[in-house]
């Protein structure tokens, strides 16, 4: 460290680039390894190398992080690291712009429209958008096309979310009935209710460690939710656990995600965004960390068992209450589910235009 800095101050001006600076910047007294721990004797060099500038030394240090709360706190003090940049996922625009900068080179179908494929990729990363062109590519190559078309964009959109089709997976009928109708209660419920995406895109089709999957993407990127929009979306999750129950009588393994992901939202509901009009507008409970390992290791409960037995029926109350609405959406539109579930065994996929004329057209018989 001490030579990467004697040789910026002979070249300066220079730029000196730290990436993942959290490597060796992480805060130190975390309790694994003593003062003389390697990391931590690079640490103290770089803090006294930054604090050795002159106003003529013209060195300016860069550096980069994905874990910004784990630095040790004479990092980013005044004098070291001046100026903070937070590097947001993109934006729709954003991601269009990174696409036009992968796509080029690469041959591409006169139906390719980036716009379409950004707002099919809410949440996604450059990296991530990368992925997508290179798994297109590799796509188009494979069928022996010159030219990798939206097809092929679509296809490597679901692969990058769920992964790859599993087709050679062998499943029993019954297996297949009970898929299409649990894909059909999510998306069933995301069409009815009011606070919910559009659905873009129904299959049966295994991939990765799904047996079938439901994407609904959001019209416009979006970065807080209502509890609104929440509530609705912990009903869809639960969707599918309740169109088994309707349709079967019976209920399989095959919601242990949703439910999973419906417990932590209400969790978060509840404890962390002020949700719960029992509990008031308040957070509950302090996550500690290992800060060596950058790993939730426990949450310190600053609050009393009682109210810790109401943060658990509050929860219970919110996820009793969105099954409630999903069985009652189920219940209600069952000629609508029953054909989006004969459709999926029929085709296995169902892209948004004809899920949607599906529904438009058992609207009347749910009625």
């Amino acid at each position: 460290m001490r030579d990467l800095f004697d040789q910026a101050k002979r070249n300066s001006p220079c730029i000196v680039f730290v990436d993942e600076v959290d490597a060796v910047g992480r805060q130190r007294g975390a309790g694994l390894g003593g003062s003389h721990d390697e990391r931590e004797q690079t640490l103290n060099q770089i803090l006294v190398e930054m604090d050795g500038f002159d106003t003529d030394t013209n060195v300016i240090v860069i550096a980069a992080t994905n874990r910004p709360d784990i630095l040790d706190p004479a990092l980013l003090r005044p004098g070291r690291f001046d100026r903070r940049v937070v590097l947001d996922r993109p934006d729709r625009k954003g991601r269009e712009e990174i696409l036009k900068i992968h796509v080029r080179g690469k041959p591409l179908a006169p139906d390719v429209d980036l716009g379409v494929l950004a707002k099919r990729t809410p949440g996604f990363t450059g990296a991530d958008i990368e992925n997508l062109v290179n798994e297109a590519a590799i796509l188009a190559a494979r069928r022996n096309k010159r030219a990798a078309s939206m097809e092929e964009f679509t296809e490597a959109v679901d692969r990058v979310i769920a992964g790859p089709e599993r087709r050679s997976r062998l499943i029993t009928e019954k297996e297949k009935r009970i898929t299409a109708y649990h894909e059909a209660g999510h998306a069933l419920c995301f069409a009815k209710l009011e606070h919910t995406d559009r659905v873009d895109k129904v299959s049966i089709i295994a991939r990765g460690m799904f047996g079938g999957y439901t994407l609904a993407v959001p019209e416009e990127d979006r970065n807080n939710q209502s509890r609104s929009e929440l509530t609705d979306e912990l009903a869809a999750t639960l969707g599918g656990r309740a169109a088994e129950a309707t349709v079967f009588g019976d209920i399989t393994t095959g919601a242990s995600q949703d439910l999973r992901q419906v417990t932590e939202t209400a969790r978060n509901m509840v404890t962390q965004w002020g949700m719960s009009d029992k509990l008031g507008q308040r957070t509950f409970g302090k996550k500690e960390e290992l800060i060596f390992l950058g790993r939730e290791i426990s949450e310190q409960r600053d609050y009393s068992e009682q109210v810790a037995a109401q943060i658990d029926q509050e929860i219970k109350a919110l996820v009793d209450g969105a099954y409630e609405r999903a069985l009652e959406v189920v219940t209600t539109h069952r000629p609508t589910l029953d054909a989006i579930a004969n459709r999926l065994i029929e085709v296995e996929t169902l892209e948004r235009a004809e899920f949607e004329a599906i529904v438009d057209a058992e609207a009347p018989a749910a009625a």
